[in-house]
């Protein structure tokens, strides 16, 4: 939706935008990941909506933060989409859930459940929250080439993070605590808040969509947690599988 020629929300054009975007979550990173772009430029900041523009192996990309939560996630895209952006990688951070999952490690998600609101917005629940394959293969392969501890999988995606956090201080906590045994019973790998609603709107738009996380923590082992810094591994894996994309696009 434009107002003044600018998009809604994002308050940018068209022109400023490429057809490859980096999803950060976290605003404050958008700066430090666009640094790693060749050229970049601020194009505009509101709310939780900060943009920057540069180009990689010569296409335009972008970075554009989402907020936290499926709602601004989703606005973020459809925005992007109308600018005309095409391909999209969430970089975030998660809790760990496998036991086998460590603060420190990555996951690549190839789906998501869908535990939160905005995706049914879009679809029925019996729609799978998806990620799309190149973008899955991308990541995955370019975690490996960096050295990186990878995991591969379903991830969840919910709308409380204190729900998770403190689910026993919920007036719902049982049913919070079943739902999360029967995740891990089920090998989901991590929890964070975007995903799923990301997955089923691209899907709907058309557009490509996939996620590598960063894990801080995992309350299911006693491995430690890890700082915030640990997050760039998210952000060199994504700009890595964007130079592959880009190449993997450019021979079909």
């Amino acid at each position: 939706m434009r107002i003044d020629g600018r998009q809604m929300h994002l308050q940018c054009t068209e022109e400023q935008i490429g057809g490859y975007v980096i999803l950060p979550g976290d605003p404050g990173r958008c700066e430090r990941i666009a640094a790693l772009l060749e050229d970049a430029q601020f194009v505009s900041s509101n709310r939780e909506f900060t943009v920057w523009t540069g180009t990689l192996e010569g296409e335009t990309v972008s970075v554009c933060s989402t907020g936290i939560g499926g709602p601004s996630a989703a606005i973020a895209l459809e925005e992007l989409v109308e600018c005309g952006a095409h391909t999209f990688l969430r970089v975030g951070t998660c809790g760990g859930m496998a036991p086998e999952v460590r603060g420190g490690d990555l996951v690549v998600a190839t789906a998501a459940v869908r535990q939160e609101g905005t995706s049914r917005e879009y679809m029925p629940l019996d729609y799978p929250a998806a990620a799309s394959f190149p973008l899955v293969r991308a990541l995955a392969e370019e975690a490996e080439a960096l050295g990186y501890p990878t995991h591969v999988g379903v991830i969840q995606s919910k709308d409380s993070f204190y729900g998770e956090i403190r689910p026993s201080q919920m007036p719902v906590a049982a049913q919070l605590t079943q739902q999360w045994n029967a995740l891990l019973a089920a090998g989901v790998l991590a929890s964070e808040m975007e995903s799923a609603a990301l997955f089923v709107a691209a899907a709907c738009l058309h557009v490509r969509c996939g996620t590598v996380l960063n894990v801080l923590w995992n309350d299911e082992n006693e491995a430690p947690a890890v700082g915030k810094d640990a997050a760039m591994r998210g952000v060199e894996t994504a700009v890595g599988a964007l130079r592959r994309l880009i190449a993997w696009d450019n021979r079909q």
